[in-house]
């Protein structure tokens, strides 16, 4: 049959986004976070944080963040944690585009956070990225999924199970399927 004949499909004529050289890094972090990363102790978070670094993850003090050994990162080089941030067991880093987690920012167990998508208007569906921000002190709740160009504002909590695909504010309590703002977060206290 001839190939030309074939009636339009999606993802036709798709090709890879990335150059040589990012595939052959995107390898080699393979390597290394199924093995020297996935397989270090649970307490040894500074360790992580240097192996990231090493990969052009953007750490500015490694003794302060949070990140366990079963956290999935797709490119260290698109992802920045400051001081006080978590990246909680089973994490998924999705970073087709860039990911910050601001000071203090938790995400916990199972959350999903994806800064890429495809644009579906297109045959060849190419892929499309946005940044995502967690704000300072926001806290993801277990199993939260979080979409590409979407910022979560300054103390703001995201309840387990959300999924979020549009802005957040700060302070304030958001749940759901789209996540929405229910109420005020009232001030932490010590």
């Amino acid at each position: 049959m001839d190939a030309s004949k074939d009636p339009p499909y999606l993802a036709q004529g798709c090709v890879t986004p990335y150059p040589k050289g990012e595939v052959v890094a995107r390898l080699a972090w393979g390597f290394i976070q199924a093995t020297l990363f996935r397989w270090s102790p649970r307490p040894c978070h500074r360790w992580r944080a240097w192996l990231l670094r090493g990969f052009g993850a953007n750490i500015p003090q490694p003794a302060q963040v949070v990140i366990f050994p079963t956290v999935r990162i797709t490119f260290p080089w698109r992802l920045r944690l400051e001081p006080r941030s978590m990246l909680g067991p089973n994490v998924t880093v999705y970073n087709l585009g860039p990911i910050s987690l601001l000071r203090g920012a938790n995400v916990s167990q199972n959350c999903h956070l994806c800064s890429g998508s495809h644009d579906f208007r297109r045959w060849s569906m190419p892929l499309t990225t946005a940044p995502i921000e967690i704000g300072e002190n926001a806290w993801l709740g277990a199993d939260s999924f979080v979409g590409s160009g979407v910022k979560i504002g300054e103390l703001c909590v995201v309840g387990a199970r959300s999924v979020v695909v549009s802005d957040l504010p700060p302070s304030t309590i958001c749940v759901g399927h789209p996540c929405r703002p229910i109420k005020p977060r009232p001030h932490p206290t010590p």
